[in-house]
């Protein structure tokens, strides 16, 4: 049992901007079913850090690791690090379910068309079979009925909400959140951290960037803040809310109006 590979495993990434180093060194598995909670104020390098774990941006060290294959990297003559196999790279991405926080719905399609698009043309699978699981999905995230809408027409709860179909629909082995509900109206937040909470208890893998603290303390079994590029704090949610584990993130949640 101990063999199995960690669903996510990422070690020692590190990423700079010219000279603004972003990521210092961030290291984390994530288990089958791990939902984690990835917190820090802005600048912090939380959203850098997804965009490097699927290579939308490339890290200059360290190493990701999907269901334990390894991405080959290789040092560039500026000594930064790339892919050595982009079919790799668009293999393992499309194992990494991504949900934006401007959702990034194809506005010429439907919303059926958007779910079923990468699994047709990427994944090569029978349109009828991927239509089927794709109306099942939007029946699970409340959008049956708006399945020949386009993005335009819904509201943008809607909108995420279909973008988290959309990424299931590629089958992935983990799905990655950036602030999915950041950009959302207050009124419409509940109905996506709901969807994100069915998946959790379904079992699903998640590595999630947020602010809603609700989310973090009663969905995730991990916490992790960032500060400065750094994790600053990794625990348990008790660990970190409750027993006051970094004071650093005490007074984090503090400005956040949180009790700790």
């Amino acid at each position: 049992m101990n063999a199995i590979a960690p669903a996510l495993s990422v070690k020692n990434v590190q990423k700079s901007f010219g000279p603004l180093q972003v990521l210092k060194g961030i290291s984390v598995d994530a288990h089958e079913g791990d939902v984690i909670s990835i917190l820090g104020s802005s600048g912090s390098g939380k959203s850098t850090f997804l965009r490097c774990i699927n290579l939308l941006e490339t890290p200059d060290e360290g190493e990701i690791s999907v269901a334990g294959e390894k991405i080959d990297m290789r040092k560039r003559p500026s000594g930064r690090l790339e892919p050595s196999d982009r079919r790799q790279v668009d293999r393992i991405r499309s194992e990494l379910g991504m949900v934006f926080q401007g959702f990034n719905l194809w506005s010429h399609m439907t919303v059926l068309e958007n779910l079923i698009e990468a699994p047709v043309h990427v994944q090569k699978r029978k349109r009828a079979e991927c239509i089927g699981e794709a109306e099942s999905l939007l029946e699970r995230v409340g959008l049956a009925d708006k399945r020949n809408h386009y993005p335009a027409h819904l509201s943008g709860g809607q909108q995420q909400r279909a973008a988290i179909a959309r990424a299931l629909a590629m089958r992935p082995k983990v799905m990655l959140f950036d602030e999915p509900t950041s950009a959302l109206d207050p009124e419409l937040v509940g109905e996506v951290l709901r969807v994100m909470r069915t998946l959790a208890e379904e079992g699903r893998t998640m590595l999630v960037v947020t602010h809603e603290m609700g989310f973090a303390r009663n969905v995730s079994n991990r916490v992790l803040y960032l500060h400065q590029g750094r994790v600053e704090a990794d625990g348990t949610p008790d660990e970190l809310f409750n027993q006051g584990k970094s004071e650093r993130f005490s007074q984090f949640i503090t400005g956040f109006g949180q009790a700790a």
